[in-house]
């Protein structure tokens, strides 16, 4: 293993730096991945533009990235898997880099026939939409309304639910040109938000009774209009804010029908919690991986010499599906 290795910095300006560091050694509880491929996130472009000096940033220099796949090249006391020489998909904070230092609990097994490009890309997906679902109560054969579902983890959500045994899958997308995008990956109604009403679309097409469980990844219009577009005793949770994290309900609608309202975050400020929900996703999906049923949707790959150029493509909001960087 070398002694020092690149990794991508965020702010010192609009884009992600370079940078070389020591390779990290593992401490108890801890292992090391020799990163082959990093999957792009919103919250990275957040992150990126919150820090950006040149735009009213805080200036603050922090290493950049969440997802990663690659193989197991060290592991610290405490470790009993994974082993040396595994290879595993993961979440990290500052994981943009050719060497990952990671919690032991918080990274998967990689399914034979599954390359790093595509394993890079479940993690967050599949943490964050079977956490949701466990969140909501679901069980097999309930209905799912999934908002947002042309995104990267939306669309990860509609296969998980399908997966796992939904009823009827209902999601929503942006432009009519997308239904066959939802269609393929499972959902059996696809709402055009604009176009159509989405509280009525969705009782429509449940015969007025509404959607057992919604997720929701938009935020704003889109999580009030959930509320109504919910059976009596459903569940809606709060994923995401495509559009704003701002929201007026309507009280009644929550009221009336006895709607349970969460939300969801799962981050790193509680390690074991986070552990369990990445464990949990694993058991139940990895099966449904290997098999196909769930696979992420490739958009664009380009390598850490190009990272400004995936940096704009997620922004361009252009995106079908997630935006890859190989690590040399």
């Amino acid at each position: 293993m070398p002694e020092t290795m690149t990794a991508l910095f965020g702010g010192a300006g609009p884009d992600w730096t370079p940078r070389q560091l020591p390779v990290p050694d593992p401490g108890p509880g801890q292992i090391v991945v020799r990163a082959r491929a990093n999957a792009l996130n919103n919250a990275d472009l957040s992150q990126l533009a919150g820090a950006d000096p040149t735009s009213g940033g805080t200036g603050k220099e922090y290493r950049a990235g969440y997802e990663f796949a690659g193989e197991v090249t060290a592991v610290g006391d405490g470790v009993d898997a994974p082993a040396v020489g595994e290879r595993v998909m993961g979440t990290s904070p500052g994981s943009f880099a050719q060497y990952v230092l990671a919690d032991h609990r918080h990274v998967l097994p990689v399914p034979d026939g599954l390359g790093h490009e595509e394993a890079c890309a479940l993690p967050t997906g599949l943490l964050t939409e079977h956490g949701a679902l466990t969140v909501a109560g679901f069980r097999p054969g309930q209905s799912v309304l999934i908002t947002g579902a042309t995104s990267g983890i939306g669309l990860i959500g509609v296969q998980v639910a399908k997966a796992l045994g939904a009823g009827r899958i209902i999601a929503t997308t942006c432009g009519a040109g997308k239904r066959g995008l939802l269609t393929r990956a499972g959902a059996d109604t696809v709402v055009v938000a604009g176009e159509q009403d989405l509280a009525k679309a969705v009782l429509d097409a449940t015969g007025g009774r509404g959607v057992d469980v919604a997720l929701d990844h938009v935020g704003g219009r889109t999580f009030a209009a959930c509320l109504p577009a919910t059976s009596t005793d459903g569940s809606v949770v709060s994923i995401g804010r495509l559009d704003t994290a701002e929201s007026t309900i309507d009280l009644d609608a929550l009221a009336y029908r006895h709607l349970r309202v969460a939300g969801v975050s799962f981050g790193f400020t509680r390690p074991a919690e986070l552990g369990a929900v990445i464990a949990a996703a694993g058991r139940a999906l990895l099966a449904a991986v290997a098999d196909a049923r769930v696979r992420p949707l490739i958009d664009t790959t380009r390598s850490f010499d190009t990272a400004a150029e995936a940096a704009e493509r997620l922004r361009s909001h252009q995106a079908h599906g997630k935006v890859i960087l190989t690590v040399p």
